[in-house]
């Protein structure tokens, strides 16, 4: 992949869109998650059309605030997975990523005040609107030894979430593709937020 990749996340839509593309706009990746699933499924698309899956994400369980997600290709080999760590993630979003059993990174936001911040003022009529303009999360993907591998951070934007996904460190492909995977899970988890 050539880095930094852009991360799109359609706000208004329906249903949950995001596009991912290379630093020269070419489009990696595609998801449309569907609605009222109670145990999350999400395909990934090489493209909008939805004709060419590559990856699925599954829910090891139903609605849980600590599930697990597992990165499968389309022959059903594991690629990794994601989990939300839930009472560390109320103050701060923490995720930890696996290969297999193996825990290889931590994904945590840089500055715990701004979710905070976006949380009160996404409350207020009228203010509510612009938080996602004015607060733009950071976060920080890093080995469990707290090596920076990968950050990523939110743009400012009023109707699409835009990210900017820079690779810290050289890391090998299948490190970079879970890494996207769980960055993609994330995001759809995230979603609430700025």
């Amino acid at each position: 992949m050539q880095f930094p990749l852009t991360l799109s996340f359609k706000k208004i839509a329906l249903s949950p869109q995001i596009t991912v593309t290379d630093a020269q706009g070419q489009l990696l990746f595609y998801v449309k998650q569907k609605l009222f699933k109670l145990k999350e499924a999400v395909t990934v698309f090489a493209d909008v059309e939805q004709t060419q899956p590559l990856y699925t994400i599954s829910a090891d369980r139903v609605i849980d605030f600590s599930a697990r997600y597992q990165f499968n290709d389309t022959a059903g080999n594991p690629l990794g997975s994601i989990k939300r760590q839930g009472m560390k993630s109320i103050w701060k979003s923490h995720y930890e990523v696996y290969d297999g059993e193996q825990l290889v990174a931590h994904i945590q936001e840089e500055n715990a005040w701004i979710k905070v911040l976006d949380g009160l003022f996404n409350e207020i009529p009228i203010v509510g609107l612009f938080t996602g303009y004015l607060f733009n999360p950071t976060y920080l993907i890093t080995r469990p030894d707290g090596t920076l591998i990968v950050r990523l951070k939110k743009q400012p934007a009023f109707f699409e979430s835009q990210f900017t996904i820079e690779e810290a460190e050289d890391i090998n492909e299948t490190a970079e593709l879970r890494t996207v995977l769980a960055i993609i899970m994330m995001t759809l988890l995230e979603r609430t937020r700025g």
